[in-house]
């Protein structure tokens, strides 16, 4: 379901948006930028998929074990 919104922005940046993004494309021009900010299904759905990686998760558990190992030899 898509709703209408009004927006109020500066005339450079309204000018430059016709002129960049083209008149149709404005729209889902703004949606694609502001979507990740404002949603959060995809990022659980990426942060699930990286965590059923099983290759991945080792990898990321081996480095961060070495970055452990690594402060413990630290001058304080």
């Amino acid at each position: 379901m898509q709703r209408k919104l009004t927006i109020t922005l500066n005339e450079a940046v309204y000018e430059g948006l016709h002129t960049v993004i083209g008149r149709r494309k404005i729209s889902r021009f703004i949606e694609d930028l502001v979507r990740p900010h404002v949603t959060t299904t995809e990022l659980e759905a990426g942060y699930a998929a990286m965590a059923a990686d099983e290759a991945r998760e080792g990898e990321a558990l081996a480095w961060s074990e070495g970055l452990i190992g690594d402060s413990a030899h630290e001058t304080r």
